[in-house]
């Protein structure tokens, strides 16, 4: 299982879990969205209730971008349930690592668990965000995700503090881009029209659910995406 610790491609990340699908097939959506052109992809999932369903979801993404015959171009995590990395991992499944929140389990345990291969990416911190990632101690942790661009209700806790969601504006996320020892890649409402002021802050890529997942033909919003990225 080669490691893509060291050339993963931020630059078109996608979000989903069965609940963001608009009733459509899983698989579906992922295949569409690999045929489309994305470079990373997040299995995330608030309403899976069992490991065993996860593991299943974490599968079948594996699953897709071997189909496509981009297990070497196109990372794949799963959402703050390391268990459920670990044990793919160990069942030959080629999921990559995980992405973890602030209030998830450390990271310093998470690479314990996982190894110097995985990729473990993790959500910044909101509050005194510039300070956070100016400290920031770097050796653990592959890539931060920040946002939100704009407030989403796919994910209403993004950018939360103090009850209220802090948008970030292009100027932010190019300081943000600046200080940041490690990669960074920027969702949170994000549509194709604010790609190229978003390419040009300098941020690593963004990141999408809805706008892939809620489409109505995923394959074309996908394709649109990266036409505007690029």
């Amino acid at each position: 299982m080669n490691s893509l610790r060291k050339t993963f491609d931020l630059s078109f990340y996608f979000v989903v879990g069965p609940e963001n699908t608009c009733g459509r097939d899983f698989r579906e959506v992922i295949r569409q969205a690999i045929e489309g052109g994305i470079t990373f992809l997040q299995v995330r999932s608030k309403v899976v209730e069992t490991k065993e369903l996860l593991m299943d979801l974490g599968r079948i993404a594996a699953e897709e971008i071997a189909k496509a015959g981009k297990q070497d171009k196109i990372a794949l995590v799963i959402n703050d349930r390391v268990d459920v990395a670990k044990e793919l991992r160990l069942e030959g499944v080629k999921v990559d690592g995980v992405h973890l929140g602030q209030s998830d389990i450390p990271v310093e345990i998470a690479r314990q668990i996982l190894g110097e291969d995985a990729i473990i990416g993790l959500s910044a911190r909101a509050k005194d965000l510039f300070e956070y990632i100016e400290d920031f101690k770097t050796g653990i942790v592959d890539y931060f995700g920040a946002g939100p661009l704009r407030a989403t209700p796919t994910k209403p806790d993004c950018g939360l503090v103090d009850g209220v969601v802090l948008e970030r504006t292009f100027d932010e996320i190019k300081k943000l881009k600046n200080l940041s020892p490690i990669p960074v890649v920027i969702g949170g409402g994000v549509k194709a029209e604010d790609l190229p002021a978003l390419k040009s802050t300098g941020v690593d890529g963004f990141f999408v659910v809805s706008a892939i997942a809620g489409a109505s033909d995923p394959f074309v919003a996908t394709k649109e995406l990266l036409k505007e990225w690029k």
